[in-house]
């Protein structure tokens, strides 16, 4: 009974869209799902509306209310168009930035926003061609805008494209801007949205704002004569077919390196990402071509972004000459620690410095603040939550660094969003550093993991498509809430954190307030022996994550095998306690 109401709910919602307000080809695709015997595509393209998650709005492309098409797009656009209107209507001429990345339909979607806006009267600066996301926040901050869009979908398959909103600090948008604008894109219909743009409120823009930011970035470097010592530094770069290759390869230019090669093949602007599976640098996969041409040149690292270079993925030699990736943990390690021991080195450190992680990301970053007198900050995960941190403390104290195990990396506070340009760049100078002491980047971790302790974090997804996987994973974390676990691998449950009611519980039943700006559905674990396990469903993606860390020692450099054995046995045993 239940399935035919929603297929009548989705039957009536559908119909809308055989309205003259909607293309030909839009109605032709509706009319072919409505005939369909099975009701499963029709389902899962109108069962819901896109909404505004830790990503912005994401979704696979094609007909419908839950897909990404010009008219989800074009009532997000009038819809935050109105909402800036509200906001600024005493402003004066607002402005916002439309920039976009390699994938399909992303180059349309960013010209019908810009028709919207000016449609609206709202100046568009818009981009000649795709950038990097990190270059989105920083042209709105540049040119004094009031908000900005970028259409991507960052690391998903071809198949998906999204759309990030900013604020007028280049900044994600967070409450209440997220909701008050989610209640007017709510209001929109088909018929509201202005398509007709007004060509004079466009302006194109493109290397001159390249150049500004790319200096700005430069302006990052802790140690530049560490570069021009080892200027021949041997770099394979791959931007994965997507926007790194506008940008990366002039920064790493900029910056003194001089041996940079690019993978010729994925050099080439795709939105079919046709030589990988998925353009995820966080896949192993993603980088084998750039690893490949690693070894035929015996080159000291291999870096790759993803599709709109707002990540960086990572491969050095271990101790063996071997090729070994380096997780996004291991990556914000290697950052947050070489930014503070080379300030503390250059006399650069302020007692008012910081640095922030999200709360999943691993606890040795901790370690190292603390042991070396450095403020650490805990965030939600999604960038706009680091970027809510600086935006609170500006004027007062100094962001130098911050990441996620997501593999994001933020060095600058002119950007706020995750930067792969300035992240790539910073990590070739701590490659360089290290070969100036006759180490490479797995020798500077091995380092880290003899002073600091070893800790070994492993990601679990686990995929629940469509309407049915939504249920079931809100029924998975309705199952943890109502029967926490009391063990996990063995050991003892010490502390347990709910940020959807913020309160945290200790084995004996003490309940203390987290102090966090708003709820998030997650949990997290913490054992006696040092584990630590996060779970949380995905913002942008139909699965639920579980993030696990396990702590061990490590009493010398080459003891990495041994200590990573022992973590492995233990993540194990947590994985069977959870059942994933």
């Amino acid at each position: 009974m239940e399935n035919q109401e929603l297929i009548k709910q989705v039957t009536e919602k559908a119909e809308k869209w055989l309205t003259p307000a909607y293309d030909a080809e839009t109605q032709a695709e509706v009319k072919r799902m409505l005939e369909n015997p099975d009701k499963t595509e029709l389902i899962e393209c109108f069962y819901k509306d896109l909404e505004f998650g830790t990503g912005g709005l994401r979704g696979i492309m094609g007909a419908g209310s839950n897909r990404m098409n010009i008219y989800t797009v074009g009532a997000a656009t009038q819809g935050l168009a109105n909402y800036l209107n509200k906001c600024f209507k005493d402003k004066g001429q607002i402005s916002v930035v439309v920039g976009h990345d390699c994938r399909n339909n992303s180059r349309k979607f960013a010209e019908i926003s810009a028709d919207i806006f000016s449609a609206n009267g709202i100046k568009v600066y818009l981009f000649e061609d795709l950038r990097p996301t990190p270059e989105v926040s920083f042209a709105i901050r540049h040119l004094g805008c009031q908000s900005g869009i970028n259409l991507t979908a960052s690391h998903n398959p071809k198949e998906y494209n999204g759309y990030k909103a900013y604020w007028d600090d280049g900044a994600q948008v967070l409450a209440p801007h997220d909701t008050a604008i989610i209640d007017e894109v709510n209001k929109v219909t088909v018929e509201d949205i202005k398509f007709k743009g007004n060509k004079d409120l466009i302006q194109i823009i493109g290397e001159d704002v390249d150049k500004v930011y790319l200096d700005k970035v430069h302006t990052l470097s802790i140690d530049p004569e560490v570069i021009k010592r080892q200027k021949d530094l041997s770099i394979v770069y791959t931007p994965l077919h997507g926007a790194g290759r506008t940008l990366i390869p002039a920064s790493l230019k900029e910056w003194g390196f001089e041996n940079v090669h690019c993978v010729p093949e994925q050099m080439v602007k795709s939105g079919d990402f046709p030589t990988v599976v998925s353009p995820n640098p966080e896949n192993a996969e993603a980088l084998s071509m750039a690893i490949e041409l690693a070894k035929k040149i015996d080159a000291d690292i291999v870096m790759a972004s993803d599709p709109d270079a707002d990540r960086v993925g990572m491969a050095c030699k271990d101790d063996k000459g071997e090729w070994v990736l380096i997780n996004g943990n291991q990556t914000c390690l290697l950052f947050l620690y070489y930014i503070i021991k080379n300030r503390i080195a250059t006399g650069k450190m302020q007692p008012t410095d910081f640095i922030v992680k999200t709360i999943v990301t691993t606890e040795l970053i901790k370690a190292v603040a603390d042991k070396n007198k450095i403020e650490m900050l805990d965030c939600y995960t999604g960038f706009k939550w680091i970027a809510r941190e600086i935006r609170l403390r500006e004027g007062k104290q100094q962001y130098i660094g911050g990441g996620e195990e997501s593999y994001g990396f933020l060095a600058e506070d002119f950007v706020r969003d995750k930067d792969a340009v300035s992240a790539c760049s910073l990590l070739a100078e701590i490659c360089a550093w290290a070969k100036d002491q006759g180490k490479t980047l797995y020798d500077i971790l091995m380092d880290i993991y003899v002073e600091y302790g070893f800790s070994k974090g492993t990601t679990v997804n686990v995929v629940k498509p469509g309407k049915s996987g939504a249920d079931e994973i809100k029924a998975m974390m309705d199952n943890f809430r109502a029967n926490p676990p009391k063990e996990i691998g063995g050991s003892a449950v010490s502390l347990t954190k709910d940020y959807k009611t913020l309160k945290a519980t200790d084995a004996k039943g003490n309940v203390t307030a987290l102090d966090m700006p708003e709820t998030s559905n997650v949990l997290q674990y913490f054992t006696e022996d040092g584990t630590k396990i996060s779970v949380r469903p995905s913002g942008t993606e139909p699965k639920i994550k579980f993030y696990i860390e396990v702590k061990g020692e490590m009493g010398c450099p080459k003891c990495y095998a041994s200590a990573n054995a022992e973590a492995e046995k233990k993540v194990e045993a947590v994985r069977k306690s959870l059942g994933i």
